[in-house]
């Protein structure tokens, strides 16, 4: 695997900018690929392992820059949690690994870099140097990934018996006798507009 800098160099490039979050989720994929035993995470390992993001922030970008998980490939999921954590899952061994940011490490920054008097440029470099077990909470867990949520191709499709959309990967919900998609079962985020 690449250097640490060279992660956070194409990260960033990624992302858009440099920022404390782009050094927590580099490190932090950097970890949990370590703790499953993932070193070719973008090559011949890229189909082994899945990962779990808890948060839609800046880190997120950095964990599926180092690990090139993708929404689309099926080897990137996210939970809705507001965590800055992910869980990092083998599929091949089962080995799993949650790692969590440690909302501590923010006043440890000063420790670390104490020249430094902008606390957002203080937590970016102090997270650079700052030893893992402080800046970060690894845990071994268990998870099951269902099989419907396994890279690959969709396991079924469905078409909703009530908007003719065709629904994938076990997503349909069964009501009232009709099978449906998520929105005419429990309803949409947008409205339709009626058109002139």
């Amino acid at each position: 695997m690449e250097s640490f800098e060279q992660l956070l160099e194409k990260s960033t490039t990624v992302h858009g900018h440099i920022c404390a979050g782009q050094v927590i989720g580099v490190r932090l994929a950097m970890i949990g690929l370590r703790e499953i035993a993932i070193e070719d995470p973008r090559e011949s390992q890229r189909k082994d392992f899945y990962v779990v993001v808890e948060i839609d922030r800046c880190a997120t970008d950095a964990i599926q820059s180092v690990t090139g998980c993708t929404l689309g490939k099926r080897s990137l999921k996210w939970l809705d949690y507001g965590i800055m954590a992910a869980t990092f899952v083998n599929l091949k061994t089962g080995k799993a690994a949650r790692i969590t940011a440690r909302e501590e490490a923010r006043e440890l920054a000063r420790k670390y870099c104490p020249e430094i008097e902008d606390k957002y440029q203080q937590q970016l470099q102090a997270y650079r140097v700052m030893p893992e077990e402080e800046l970060f909470k690894i845990q071994p867990v268990q998870v099951e990934v269902p099989q419907e949520d396994l890279p690959g191709k969709p396991l079924r499709r469905v078409q909703c018996q009530s908007c003719n959309d065709w629904v994938q990967d076990c997503r349909e919900v069964e009501q009232n006798g009709k099978t449906l998609c998520r929105p005419c079962a429990t309803g949409r985020y947008y409205q339709l507009v009626e058109s002139a």
